[in-house]
């Protein structure tokens, strides 16, 4: 068994050539013999991209599967922005996973499965299964990140910069709403779903225990509480107690960062949903810096809303640097 990471390398000039993915964001394509489909190896391709998205209040899959038998993969298939190719075959040369950025369209990730037999791919796909799942979110997030480039409210990056030294990125369509010397409120707010990023600083203060829980918690809601009010008096922002938040740790593009996901709520009201922050040191050491995105849409999945503004939070970059595109 091998694992292959095959970046395609073209050049701006073959890129130029190549269509623009169609699909709908958090789509996967699975190029797959029916019987294969419903049988045993389906059932652990389903478990692994349509498993249960975490971190929502109502079930919804990580990703949304379409089935295309290998005969029926032509041409209109193959410039989805996310295709996951099974090839079973006993005469092939090796097993292996290829991971392939860009084969028919741009941006697009393929993953291709290579194995003997069905049996042979299931292991495949369990053993190399975070891969998978993050080679798919990293294509997703890229996507996001690069049309906010494209797209920019460009008055807002500068002013969370001269409080926080560093800022993400926001398309057009987020607004600042509040500013202070230690607290930034940028939203995109329509009739039925906000899409919020809460930015702020605190000291760092307490040692190895920094980026605890307890600790992000606890500044998490004294921040909240103070900035964030609800609709009437003695309401505000603040973090769900019902279910207990949890915190992992990412090392991304050279940045490390606590992160952190859980829920949401309106103190003494009924709002509430997801959210998820990144904590990290400031470049001194002296600051703990907080980027915060969380999503209300009572009426409406979530799942594609949260990964969108999460993916902002990616692209957050110190005032000395440039954003990579």
């Amino acid at each position: 068994m091998s694992v292959v990471f095959a970046l395609a390398s073209c050049g701006h000039s073959g890129k130029a050539l190549l269509p623009n993915v169609s699909g709908k964001a958090g789509e996967v394509i699975v190029v797959l013999d029916k019987s294969e489909w419903e049988g045993n190896l389906g059932v652990t391709i389903r478990d692994l991209l349509a498993c249960d998205c975490p971190w929502l209040a109502q079930k919804e899959p990580l990703y949304s599967l379409v089935n295309v038998t290998p005969s029926g993969f032509v041409d209109m298939f193959k410039v989805h922005r996310n295709i996951v190719y099974v090839e079973i075959d006993p005469q092939a040369q090796k097993e292996c996973v290829v991971l392939r950025n860009d084969m028919w369209a741009s941006p697009q990730c393929v993953i291709q499965i290579s194995a003997f037999d069905s049996e042979s791919a299931g292991r495949l796909i369990s053993e190399n299964s975070q891969m998978i799942v993050n080679s798919l979110e990293q294509a997703e997030r890229d996507r996001v990140i690069n049309n906010t480039l494209m797209y920019e409210e460009k008055s807002i990056a500068p002013q969370v910069k001269e409080i926080m030294g560093g800022s993400p990125h926001f398309p057009s369509g987020y607004k600042l709403l509040k500013k202070t010397d230690d607290f930034i409120w940028i939203a995109d707010e329509k009739q039925y779903t906000t899409q919020g990023v809460l930015i702020y600083k605190y000291p760092a203060e307490a040692g190895d225990q920094e980026f605890t829980r307890d600790n992000i918690i606890s500044h998490r809601n004294a921040a909240l509480k103070e900035n964030v009010p609800g609709m009437f008096e003695n309401t505000y922002m603040t973090t769900t107690e019902y279910v207990l938040p949890e915190v992992s740790f990412v090392k991304y593009k050279g940045r490390e960062f606590a992160q952190t996901r859980g829920f949401w709520e309106v103190y003494n009201d009924y709002m509430g949903g997801p959210f998820v922050s990144h904590s990290f040191f400031s470049p001194d050491g002296s600051e703990i810096i907080v980027l915060d995105a969380f999503v209300y849409a009572p009426k409406y999945d979530k799942r594609q809303y949260l990964r969108q503004v999460e993916s902002l939070l990616y692209s957050f970059e110190w005032a000395e640097e440039k954003p990579e595109k």
